[in-house]
């Protein structure tokens, strides 16, 4: 999953940033609204964590502007601003939900999990799908019922698929969700991240749509 973060203390930042990348997030770290909103325009993202008090223009101004252009990723507002009306606004500018500094760092990992599993239209915290089970709090993966140890790559692109069995990914869009503007990106990466998680799954687990991209089959 690649998530957008705007922050402009350095401090909070980097650890939000080292958090995320533990737990297999591939993140893009931006200080000011206008670099957000740039990264907003130009890249897709499943989640945007963002602050509300940064230079250049207001984090409330980038989230009215990205549901302006029908943009539906979940928002995650970061903020020191406690007022309630403050709350109230950002919500209702289009934020899912809010965490108020200093947060604790395991909450706001739950949040983020919460969210994206709405926005995967999912309720059940954990993804299981013809024996195939994924445990995003605790990094856990099984196949019928026995732990299988997977890459934090291979994580990357088998929770992207089976978020939404059916939906196929092209090879970029695969590549978009494992890898922030800072990594590098071989040519074959997906390629050989997807015959990694099929010798350790089973070959039927994921399916290559010709010309396409690759799906994990709804039956």
């Amino acid at each position: 999953m690649r998530l957008l973060l705007l922050e402009d203390d350095l401090m909070i930042g980097e650890a939000v940033l080292d958090l995320l990348r533990a737990e297999h997030y591939a993140v893009d770290w931006v200080k000011d609204g206008e670099a957000a909103e740039s990264a907003l325009r130009t890249q897709d993202y499943d989640l945007v964590l963002l602050d509300l008090g940064v230079p250049r223009r207001d984090g409330l101004e980038v989230l009215r502007g990205l549901r302006a252009r029908k943009q539906r990723m979940p928002v995650l507002i970061t903020t020191a601003r406690d007022a309630v009306q403050q709350r109230v606004e950002g919500l209702d500018a289009g934020a899912d939900d809010y965490v108020l500094k200093p947060y604790d760092l395991d909450e706001l990992l739950a949040r983020i999990r919460a969210l994206l599993r709405r926005a995967a239209g999912r309720a059940e915290p954990v993804y299981e799908h013809k024996g195939v089970s994924l445990n995003p709090a605790t990094h856990e993966a099984t196949v019928d019922g026995k732990p299988m140890v997977l890459s934090a790559r291979e994580w990357a692109v088998l929770e992207a698929l089976i978020a939404r069995p059916g939906l196929i990914l092209s090879r970029p869009q695969l590549e978009e969700k494992l890898y922030s503007w800072k990594d590098e990106i071989s040519s074959n990466a997906v390629e050989v991240y997807i015959h990694g998680l099929r010798k350790k799954l089973g070959a039927d687990l994921i399916r290559n749509v010709r010309g396409v991209g690759y799906m994990v089959p709804k039956e």
